[in-house]
């Protein structure tokens, strides 16, 4: 007959879960801290009566796992008894500037800011399209047996 040899809250050291929840927890906090205001809408700057605010796009993109083991095994005679432990998480904050608000006395204006290198990258994508499509168009009817 085999045990049942899961691990079970009495079984876990609580030094170890506590590490790993607050590791969880104080990396949550520098993912949320990326999500405020301040990160999209810079410093404004004054010029004469005009006020010139830069604006960004902010993508944060984060994962967490965690794993725990436990059991044990006979080897060569001696028995040894297994545990675990494991955890871990990573992320990544983009971001990129797309406009600047320009507030004057007269008017409020969005001047976007034009990335030449993701329209490039478009073009080139869609050009490739197209050929891939004119080459197929162009090959004529596949027969198959």
């Amino acid at each position: 007959m085999t045990e049942n040899n899961t691990p079970t809250l009495a079984t876990v050291n609580p030094a170890e879960l506590t590490s790993a929840v607050d590791s969880v927890q104080q990396t949550m906090s520098q993912f949320l801290d990326t999500a405020d205001v301040s990160v999209v809408y810079g410093k404004p700057v004054k010029n004469g009566e005009t006020q010139i605010i830069p604006s960004a796009e902010v993508l944060t993109i984060m994962g967490f796992g965690a794993g725990y083991g436990s059991g044990s095994n006979i080897d060569d005679g001696e028995q040894n008894d297994g545990s675990g432990g494991g955890g871990g998480g990573g992320g990544r904050v983009l971001s990129r500037p797309v406009a600047v608000v320009i507030a004057s006395p007269e008017s409020v204006t969005v001047e976007p800011v034009i990335d030449v290198t993701k329209i490039a990258l478009a073009a080139l994508t869609a050009a490739g399209f197209m050929m891939g499509m004119l080459f197929r168009m162009t090959r004529g009817p596949r027969i198959s047996d």
